[in-house]
């Protein structure tokens, strides 16, 4: 254990000795240690997490814990990729692993960083202007894309989705959609495409684009509601859809999308008169969170809760049930580990410096916390 520590101590130093860079030092990564025993027979290795940074700042980070070492490796691609000037960019904004490839979607850089899974190795870049999130199928990934620049303009163009060959990480397509288009998800051949208009701002875009994945073109447009940003599908083939509303006198709310008995099209079919910024499933419940601002007091109103995806009910107002809520400042993240049901829960805190990754038990009480990067924000699990 002894000559683990040292090993630990002096590796980061020998990173920077041996760096590349001449014009910048390297941030050696920083470690803790998380009192985490996984089961032998667990299939999830480790997670990462990408933290935002300031936009403007260059500060996108990757952290990545690993459950078999109990490390939490803060900083994780710079140290990684010394020889990589900038690192990873400005603004990381959505992250997922398909095969051997982690996807680190990095906006205001305008690209889509591709790593090595297992080693967190660059591996190359995908060049998509203002880029937003990322989704996989059938061997390709799609990138949501506001193509115009980063500004609040009402003459901003439409978005697009990017399809982008996994082997060789060449554009092979690209289709319009909506105004500033968010989330996506594909659901029996079709992509569904949560548009937001928010460069148009207050002419918000209210559609969910429908694509049709086969040849790849735009086949209809859902009216849902205003300023829409995150669209998950549940276990039944649902869609779950979140409107940010216009930040005054037109709330948050989450709405459902699902087919009509013996169509093939997608209809609103219930508005949950909640709001919610962001949603993570677990079985039949959809945990969820929001961080609802409002320009008349400017303030943050935040809640948590639980919804029964199959009743459409809130069944709890929190599933954080130990009052430990209390701790989190900005909740800016939420996933669930796929096999234990724990809850991951981020917190942005100032939105400038360090934030904190929560870990709650499935019946919500906190069993861990760790310093992470600036603004942590998206969370993807790697197999084992």
């Amino acid at each position: 254990m002894q000559q683990f520590y040292i090993f630990i101590f002096f590796c980061p130093l020998l990173w920077v000795a041996t760096s590349c860079r001449d014009d910048e030092l390297v941030v050696p990564t920083e470690y803790d240690i998380i009192p985490e025993v996984p089961s032998a027979e667990s299939k999830v290795r480790g997670f990462y997490l990408v933290n935002e940074g300031n936009m403007g700042s260059n500060k996108c980070t990757l952290d990545y814990f690993d459950y078999f070492t109990g490390l939490y490796a803060r900083n994780f691609y710079a140290e990684r990729n010394p020889s990589v000037v900038k690192e990873l960019g400005d603004v990381g904004n959505d992250i997922g692993i398909y095969g051997s490839k982690l996807y680190v979607v990095v906006n205001c850089s305008h690209k889509v960083e591709v790593l090595d899974a297992r080693t967190g190795v660059r591996i190359g870049q995908i060049d998509i202007p203002n880029c937003r999130y990322v989704r996989f199928h059938r061997g390709s990934a799609y990138v949501s894309s506001y193509v115009g620049p980063v500004l609040i303009d009402p003459d901003a163009p439409k978005g697009a989705v990017y399809r982008v060959d996994t082997l060789s990480l060449a554009v092979t397509g690209k289709v319009s959609v909506g105004y500033q288009p968010e989330e996506m998800e594909i659901v029996d051949d079709y992509m569904y495409v949560a548009n937001s208009g928010g460069y148009r701002a207050p002419d918000y875009d209210n559609t969910v684009s429908v694509v049709q994945m086969v040849d790849f073109k735009q086949v209809q447009q859902i009216a849902v509601g205003i300023n829409l940003h995150r669209l998950k599908k549940d276990r039944y083939g649902k869609l779950w859809v979140t409107s940010r509303g216009d930040y005054q006198s037109r709330p948050s709310r989450l709405y459902v999308l699902e087919k009509k008995p013996g169509y093939n099209e997608m209809r609103v079919a219930d508005t949950i008169p909640v709001a919610c910024s962001n949603m993570a499933f677990r079985g039949d419940s959809l945990l969820y969170y929001a961080t609802e601002w409002n320009n008349y007091t400017a303030q943050n109103t935040i809640s948590y809760g639980v919804i029964d995806v199959r009743t459409r009910e809130v069944i709890s107002t929190n599933f954080i049930t130990d009052g430990t809520e209390k701790e989190i400042t900005i909740p800016y993240g939420i996933a669930v580990h796929p096999e234990t049901g724990d809850i991951f829960v981020t917190d942005a805190k100032n939105y400038v410096s360090s934030g904190t990754l929560y870990c709650f038990s499935p019946d919500g009480r906190k069993k861990w916390s760790v310093r992470t990067g600036d603004i942590p924000a998206h969370i993807t699990f790697l197999p084992r």
